[in-house]
């Protein structure tokens, strides 16, 4: 029951939308030929009476005189006719006369019989002749009275509906709604947009779902790395979490995500978290962040971290050693720690020559590179997901919703595989393309895909700027 009632709520949402958009375009095309026209209406009418009038009298006039010519041409055919019948008769007529004997003896009056009876047979072949050319006229015309007929009624159907027309709105209504516009009709063109508007969606869902979603998965997965030296360490995910900063660390952190922190500690502006990636920086959020420096030699300095207007969204800190890399999407990133002078080492890995990379719009994957620790934000908390073969040398393989996934190591095989259920994917619950993992190694991903900031940032200008998030690997 409650699917039913979606279903109508959706159709009579759909309906209200296009039958406000008609009403309005119309409206606004009928404005327009008034405005042009620029005449007024009750004049228009009465000049368009006139001519109608006309026409039909002219077309009136021949269809009067085709019918006359119809007349005379059946009078024609029936005289004809009748001069047929008296040859025939009288041709039966003397040839009950004629003998065999006469003939012999060279009988006048028989030779004068004969000689009257072809006459007779060639006036009945020139009536014959008469009559077909009389009946091919005969069907002409009627041709000509019947496309006559339907002049006539046409006019009378103009003259019937511009009598009928009292309005000037539903005037310049019907003359928009039937103006030309390249090879269709407005008409044919809203039939068009509607038939777009109701079933485009659905269609271009079907079509991306079962034809181009298969083709996609079979390309080669992405692998950054084929082998990782140290795993990255992952602490549990909380809704705030203490940080140490040893001398000389500095940690560079967005500002809605400090909650507390130790007098003692240096802090400034960082505009962006790197210079080298500043749109990237600035459509993830990393820009305008606080940065705080442990200037002290002998001492340590501790700072509390928590999403001040998110109660859902907990925090987990990824340690990177020298010889570890993660790749993460800095959408997911709340702050980053690093030691003494050091500088963030981003590697940006470009994909290009992949299907997949074009299909998905993420030709670009950002892999952090330690000595660091990260600090990551995600919806009810963060899950560490590992991927370890078994005795029997088999890679495992796991899929994850792709709005969840924050991060993975390198050497993790990963592709875009298609979604399980259409269902899920036609109404919204699900993204076409599920993150497949398989290898050994770890990822990391939501315990919630709700609508944060990176999902939130994909449906700018309707999608449009997700796909820019995508290419720079957001």
């Amino acid at each position: 029951m409650g699917a039913l009632i979606k279903i109508v709520r959706w159709f009579l949402e759909k309906t209200a939308t296009a039958g406000l958009i008609l009403g309005l375009s119309l409206a606004a095309g009928g404005l327009w030929l008034y405005l042009r026209d620029n005449v007024d209406f009750d004049e228009w009418r009465h000049d368009v009476i006139r001519t109608l009038t006309g026409e039909r009298a002219k077309v009136q006039s021949a269809l009067d005189d085709v019918r006359l010519r119809l007349n005379h041409t059946t009078a024609d055919i029936a005289a004809e006719q009748e001069r047929i019948r008296q040859a025939d008769k009288v041709i039966a007529q003397l040839e009950e006369l004629d003998s065999t004997w006469d003939r012999i003896t060279g009988d006048p009056q028989q030779r004068a019989n004969r000689e009257r009876r072809e006459k007779l047979a060639q006036t009945r072949a020139e009536s014959q002749a008469r009559v077909a050319k009389l009946q091919e006229d005969f069907t002409r015309t009627t041709w000509e009275r019947d496309g006559l007929e339907i002049a006539l009624g046409k006019v009378d159907a103009q003259l019937r509906a511009i009598e009928a027309k009292r309005s000037k709105v539903l005037h310049y209504l019907e003359r928009i709604w039937n103006y030309p516009v390249g090879r269709l009709t407005v008409k044919g063109w809203v039939y068009l947009a509607l038939g777009l508007y109701f079933l485009g969606p659905t269609l271009g869902k079907l079509v991306l779902f079962f034809g181009l979603a298969p083709l996609i998965v079979r390309g080669r997965p992405v692998q950054l790395a084929t082998t990782l030296p140290e795993m990255p360490g992952v602490g549990p995910s909380s809704v705030s979490t203490d940080l140490t900063l040893l001398p000389g660390e500095r940690l560079w952190v967005r500002e809605k995500f400090l909650q507390a922190s130790d007098e003692g500690l240096r802090r400034r502006t960082r505009w962006l978290l790197d210079w080298r990636m500043p749109f990237t920086c600035y459509a993830s959020g990393l820009k305008e962040m606080v940065e705080m420096r442990n200037p002290h030699l002998h001492r340590e300095y501790r700072c509390t971290l928590s999403h001040q207007a998110d109660p859902h969204a907990e925090l987990a800190i990824v340690t990177l050693r020298p010889e570890s890399r993660m790749v993460i999407r800095p959408s997911f990133l709340a702050g980053v720690l690093v030691g003494g002078d050091a500088g963030l080492v981003v590697h940006r890995r470009w994909q290009f020559l992949r299907w997949q990379s074009w299909v998905t719009l993420q030709f670009r994957f950002l892999e952090f590179q330690g000595p660091c620790r990260l600090v990551i934000a995600g919806s009810r908390g963060v899950r560490t997901e590992w991927l370890v073969g078994g005795p029997d040398d088999s890679r495992p393989a796991r899929r994850a919703n792709q709005d969840a996934t924050i991060g993975f190591t390198p050497n993790l095989e990963y592709r875009p595989v298609r979604a399980e259920s259409f269902w899920g994917y036609y109404r919204g619950m699900n993204p076409l393309f599920d993150d497949l993992f398989a290898g050994s190694g770890l990822f990391l991903c939501q315990q919630v895909a709700t609508e944060g900031e990176a999902k939130a940032a994909r449906r700018f200008w309707s999608n449009v700027w997700g796909g820019a998030l995508r290419v720079f690997g957001l």
